[in-house]
Parts: C-alpha cells; sequence; structure tokens
C-alpha cells in the first residue's frame, strides 16, 4: 500500500518548494540544508520505532498502528524530506564532497641566511626546493560520484600545487575524472594527475613532517597529463596512464609520450607494499642552458629525452609504531649536470637513492618521527629529473672548486613533532639537516661553501 499518491506528493513537494524554501529554505547553506534534512530523517525514524511499538500493543488501532495524529505527522514529514532530497538533487549537491586545508608555514634555512613564513608564495617567484617545496597552501577539493559510479574531482591549490609547476598561473592541483567501464572495479581515468610515487604524498594532511624526503623532491614526477585505466582486484589495485610527463602539453617536435603505472598491495589498512615506475620522453632541461656545447660552440638539441625511473615503497603500522620506506633508481639521458670533456656532449644521468621513516605515538595526540634520506648522485657530475645543474641551494652537483665530473652524495635526517590540538587542526615542528659528501651548500652571507645545512620548520595545519 502507497504511503500517499503521486499528485498528492507532486502537491506537497510544490508546496514545500514553494512555501517553505521562499520563507527562507532556499538560503541555507548546503551544510544547513543536510543537516534539516537528516533531523527530518531522525524523526521518521522515531515515528517509525512507534509504529512498531504501537502494532505490538493494538495491532489493529490506527494508520500502521499509528494515531491518525501521528500518521498524519508522519507523511508531512516524508513529504518535505522528499521535497528536499529532490531540491538537493537539482541543485547538483547530491554525491558532491568539499574538503580542504591550509598550513601556515615558518621555515628557517641557515645557509640561506632567512626566517619567516611561506603562505600561499609563488614557486616560480622562489624556485622548487626542498625547503620551498607544497607546505604553506591553501586547498580546495571538490569531488562528486554520480549515480552511474562515474567519479569527477577538482582539486584547487593557488600557487602551491602541481600546475604551479606547470604553468605559474595555474591554480590546479588535480582535474580528473574516473568512469566505470564493465563494472566499478575497472576505470578509465583521465586528466591532471599528481605523481603517484613513494611513501609520501604531497597534501600535508597525509604527510606526518612539514618537508618532504629528498626522493620526493628530487627525483620523483611532479604530474602527468592524460588517460589510461585503474583495476582494482581483491588486495591489488594496479594503475597506468600514457600521458606528458610534467607537463601540459607537448611542444612542437615531441611526439612520444610516458608509460607511468602504480602497483599496490594492501594487507589490511596497516601492511602493504606498492611499486611505480614511467618510461618514455621528457623535457631535458640540461640542454637549456643557453650556452650550448662548450667545444663545438653548437646550442644542444632541446628536444625531450629518454627518462626511466623505478621505485618500491612499504608501510607497517603496529600498534603505536609506523614504518614507511622507499627505493628508487632513475636516469635520464643527456641530462647529467657535467658534459663529455672532449666533444662536449651531453651525458646520461643516473642515481638512486633510500628514505626511511619511523614514527611512535606517545599517546593519540601526540606523535614523533625520525626519517633519513640517501642519494647517490656522482656520476658524470650528478643530475636528477628537473635538476640537470649545479644547485648550491639544494646541494645537487659537483663541488665548484673539485672535480667536475663527480656529484655530491647527499643525506638528510629530519627530527619532527606533531600535536593533534583538535580533530581538525595539527601542529608540527620539524629539525632537519642536510649533508653532503662534498662542500655544495653555499653560505650567501660570504660565499662560502661547506658539507652541511640546517632548518626549522613549524606549521599549523586545519583541515576539514
Amino acid at each position: 500500500m502507497k504511503l500517499w499518491q503521486p499528485t498528492v506528493l507532486a502537491q506537497a513537494a510544490l508546496l514545500a518548494l514553494g512555501a517553505g524554501f521562499a520563507s527562507g529554505a532556499a538560503a541555507q547553506s548546503n551544510a544547513d540544508l543536510v543537516k534539516e534534512i537528516q533531523e527530518l530523517k531522525k524523526r521518521v525514524a522515531e515515528l517509525e520505532g512507534k509504529q512498531k511499538a504501537g502494532d505490538a500493543a493494538k495491532p489493529a488501532a490506527g494508520q500502521w498502528g499509528m494515531t491518525p495524529e501521528q500518521a498524519s505527522e508522519f507523511n508531512r514529514i516524508a513529504v518535505k524530506t522528499e521535497a528536499m532530497e529532490d531540491a538537493r538533487d537539482a541543485a547538483g549537491l547530491k554525491g558532491l564532497k568539499i574538503s580542504g586545508y591550509m598550513d601556515p608555514t615558518f621555515i628557517y634555512n641557515k645557509k640561506q641566511d632567512r626566517a619567516g613564513f611561506q603562505f600561499l608564495n609563488r614557486v616560480d617567484d622562489d624556485g622548487y626546493n626542498y625547503d620551498n617545496s607544497y607546505f604553506g597552501a591553501a586547498v580546495l577539493d571538490f569531488t562528486k560520484e554520480t549515480d552511474s559510479g562515474t567519479r569527477w574531482r577538482l582539486t584547487l591549490a593557488p600557487n602551491r600545487g602541481v600546475g604551479s609547476v606547470f604553468d605559474g598561473n595555474s591554480p590546479i592541483h588535480e582535474a580528473s575524472v574516473s568512469v566505470p567501464l564493465t563494472d566499478l572495479q575497472t576505470r578509465f581515468i583521465a586528466g591532471q594527475i599528481p605523481d603517484w610515487s613513494g611513501y609520501e604524498y604531497l597534501q600535508p594532511t597525509l604527510n606526518k613532517l612539514i618537508t618532504h624526503n629528498l626522493l620526493f623532491d628530487f627525483t620523483l614526477p611532479t604530474a602527468y597529463t592524460g588517460a589510461g585505466m585503474e583495476i582494482t582486484s581483491g588486495k591489488w589495485i594496479v594503475k597506468g596512464v600514457l600521458a606528458n610527463m610534467n607537463t601540459s602539453k607537448k611542444t612542437s617536435g615531441n611526439k612520444t609520450p610516458v608509460i607511468a603505472y602504480r602497483v599496490d598491495y594492501a594487507k589490511g589498512e596497516f601492511q602493504g607494499f606498492g611499486f611505480a615506475g614511467v618510461h618514455g620522453k621528457a623535457a631535458n632541461f640540461r640542454a637549456d642552458d643557453g650556452v650550448g656545447n662548450p667545444v663545438t660552440g653548437l646550442p644542444y638539441d632541446l628536444k625531450d629525452t629518454r627518462v626511466d625511473l623505478f621505485e618500491g615503497d612499504a608501510y607497517f603500522i603496529r600498534g603505536d609504531w609506523t614504518v614507511q620506506g622507499q627505493l628508487s633508481f632513475g636516469q635520464q639521458k643527456n641530462a647529467a649536470i657535467t658534459a663529455d670533456p672532449t666533444t662536449g656532449d651531453l651525458r646520461t644521468a643516473k642515481w638512486w637513492g633510500l628514505s626511511g621513516l619511523a614514527a611512535y605515538k606517545w599517546d593519540p595526540r601526540f606523535e614523533t618521527t625520525v626519517r633519513l634520506d640517501y642519494i647517490d648522485n656522482k656520476k658524470n657530475g650528478g643530475g636528477l629529473l628537473g635538476y640537470n645543474f649545479a644547485d648550491d641551494r639544494n646541494g645537487i652537483g659537483p663541488d665548484a672548486a673539485g672535480d667536475p665530473e663527480v656529484g655530491a652524495k647527499r643525506t638528510a635526517l629530519t627530527l619532527g613533532a606533531s600535536y593533534n590540538f583538535n580533530l581538525n587542526t595539527t601542529f608540527k615542528v620539524e629539525y632537519r639537516i642536510d649533508r653532503a659528501n662534498l662542500p655544495v651548500f653555499v653560505d650567501v652571507k660570504d660565499g662560502s661553501t661547506s658539507k652541511t645545512n640546517q632548518l626549522f620548520g613549524a606549521s599549523v595545519l586545519v583541515f576539514f
């Protein structure tokens, strides 16, 4: 038996929308609207409970065991609830989730003789460095899933997202779609997708420290612009794309994309591992040095060159302990810092590195973390992904007064602590020692170089 006839429902919905909404409901925020719907559903549940009690105590009394007054109230609430849900759906709010965070950050860098807050500063204003990466951002994330299972995502991160690396004016961190094909576990994916390598994530809500490890900063891609597939099967997730790496489009003369993939296995939520790789062609920034071949005097070929990257990572959580680790290998053709001393030709840059992290929760709110990183980057004067020049701020490349054929080996030890002040606020502090086996950190006060540098960071992370 229907609770009401369609014509009555339509009239009631129009009355609710025309009278109730016109008197102020239409001006409600999305949160207020959802809250009112939840309250109405709660009242419906209470009436249904009374109905069951009435059925047990007095089976033949009233409509469905309720008094006429209760049945009338039940119908009125149900009609209004459905009308409000219809209005929500018509406004496109069904399946929509909005989240976000911001993390004003204070950074002190000893050798750079600088200290101050970093928040929403442009990447192209100071360059991408280990003391100026993706922290200090204000981010809004919009996700929507339709009834068909299609997922839509837009993440805005003005000046601090991956789009800012592509284009200093882009606020887009991620813009992607995921469309189910044969089932919800087999999906077509496309758009601008942040890189998925490593155990650390770009967003600070998923990171225990403020800065990122050396592998994240200097050996991993930034993002992909392309299309591919994502398949979930039991405890396995496999995804891959054919894409442009670290750029939104290819320039003239460059037609070869990269193949990027990732495989994850999760043995529950407390233990798992994964590996990722990238193979293809990407921009070679070493060739665009403005000088060209020092022997022949000719400019270098600016076309994309071959890139091969591979990494594996894992995590393990047991009680209050968390352990994470990563091992990476990489190379790029014609991207080494030092050209061939005889011919002036560019040579291949090669590197490998390790990163490990351990964290302990002293209580549910307070956690301390230690992280140790290492990168071996000595061949042909060094050279990392996108860092194909001697960089005396990040400690990459050969000693300016030493052998140009040998690049520095880099390490970093980071100690940090975090305190969850409430469900939406976390305070973080960090002390970091960066070291190299060669004097490659410049002191901007006198121009001297040394093998070590120190950094201190503090941030407040607020999220919803």
